[in-house]
Parts: C-alpha cells; structure tokens; sequence
C-alpha cells in the first residue's frame, strides 16, 4: 500500500499533522487570501460554489486532480483518533498515523466516523427540524430517476436513527472515485433545481448537509466492509448552544 492521501479541508491558517499523508487544502481559496496551502481553485475545480458545497469542494478537487492509492477527508479542527498518540503532545499528534492507517485498510474498505445516535427522531425527522425537508424530498425524487436502485438505501438510512457525520472517510481511489461519480451527478441535479437565493448563510451549505446523508446512503448500498473510529475535535464544542440550538429547532 503506498500514496495515502487525506486532505485536510480548512479556511484559514491553523495547525496541521506533520506526516506527509495529510494534505491541507484551502477549501473556497477562489479570491481569497493565500494561506500557504494548495488551493481548490486548482486544475478542474468548483471552488467558487464553496458557500454551497463547503468541504465538497475539497473533495471534487481530490477527484478530479489526486493521483494516488487511498484518499481521505478530515477538517482542519476534526480528525480520525489515533489510539496510540502521545497525550503530552499537541492536539494534531492525535490524528490517525499512517501506520495505523495501513493497518486499519489491510482488513476494511473503508474508515469511517462512529455513527451519531440522535435517539428521539429519525435521521429525515431531523433534518425537518434543522434544514428545508423540501431540499431532501427533491433529493429522493432525483436518485428515484438518475440510481432508483438507491431508493431502498435512502429510505433506510433517513427512517434510522443513527447516522455518520461530517463527510469524513479513508478508502481506495476507486471506490471513492465511484462515490464521488455518484453523488455529484445528484448534487448537481439538485443545484439546478431548488432555488437558495432565499436562504441565510448557514442553510445555504444545503449541499453540504445533503451530502453527508449521500454518503451514508452510498455506503449502506455499497456493501463495503466498513471500519468505524472516534473523531476528535481539536477545539472545545459549545455544547450549551447546540442544546439551545437544538431546543429551539424542536418547538418551532
């Protein structure tokens, strides 16, 4: 096994792993500052749909412009667990080695995220709550004309109550090349038929919410062995805002 890639998705200057396998890639670099990273602004790109996509942006570059065996996705604040770090180091020394990352392939397809449970409603309830249901009932109808053999799929993974998050993955370049041909003929058929002009900032990263219900879906049709790892994030979360925010969302 040799050329793992795992891009590192980031807006802004931060501290990144110190092993080669980590590629930081300034997501929506399009007239911007130049961080010092490779940009998605590079080869045959859609940066400049990165207040949509978010980190899908990063992705599609990976797709259309990484040569290598393995690819992988993370955040500049979140990373795959490495059980075996130093606790006295910084936080970056707790993302997944490459050694760990060789050993964990050898046997799997792919590594994914612990699922998220989130217990009282289902994976479609919640996003009713959270975003426009519209944007995902029209997702359905796409993957009904463009994959109907994914219908089965979706409906399983929107009526659970768990669910992966933050479109983060390690796996070989041809799956994830069969992946990324998948969900970005429905991304972009979605794009042309719903209308965010409307939206505030946070709800027009409807893409990005899409996809990491995509990606679930793609991975209960796929059938691949799959290997879930804790995520850590290298910031403190706000949890008081996001029970706030969740409050909120549930007596609309």
């Amino acid at each position: 096994m040799s050329d793992i890639k795992i891009l590192v998705a980031t807006h802004k200057k931060y501290e990144m792993p110190e092993e080669s396998m980590y590629l930081p890639i300034h997501v929506g670099r399009e007239g911007k500052e130049d961080l010092g990273y490779i940009g998605d602004n590079t080869g045959d790109n859609i940066s400049k749909k990165n207040k949509t996509f978010c980190e899908l942006t990063g992705l599609y570059w990976a797709w259309k412009n990484l040569d290598c065996n393995y690819v992988g996705l993370s955040h500049y604040r979140r990373y795959f667990l490495d059980h075996f770090h130093n606790k006295k180091e910084s936080e970056s020394s707790k993302a997944m080695s490459q050694a760990t990352v060789k050993s964990l392939l050898e046997s799997n397809d792919v590594i994914v995220p612990k699922k998220r449970d989130y217990y009282i409603e289902s994976v479609r309830s919640h996003y009713a709550n959270a975003h426009n249901i519209s944007d995902l009932e029209k997702t359905r109808e796409i993957i009904s004309e463009l994959s109907p053999e994914y219908l089965s799929s979706f409906d399983k993974v929107m009526n659970s109550r768990q669910l992966h998050l933050y479109n983060m993955f390690i796996m070989d370049k041809k799956n994830f090349d069969s992946y990324a041909t998948w969900l970005f003929d429905i991304l972009f058929r979605l794009e042309n038929e719903i209308d965010v002009s409307s939206y505030d900032s946070y709800q027009k990263r409807v893409f990005g919410f899409i996809s990491e219900r995509l990606f679930n879906v793609w991975l209960e049709e796929s059938n691949l062995n799959i290997k879930t790892v804790p995520v850590f994030n290298c910031e403190k979360i706000n949890w008081s805002k996001k029970i706030t925010s969740f409050l909120i969302r549930k007596v609309k």
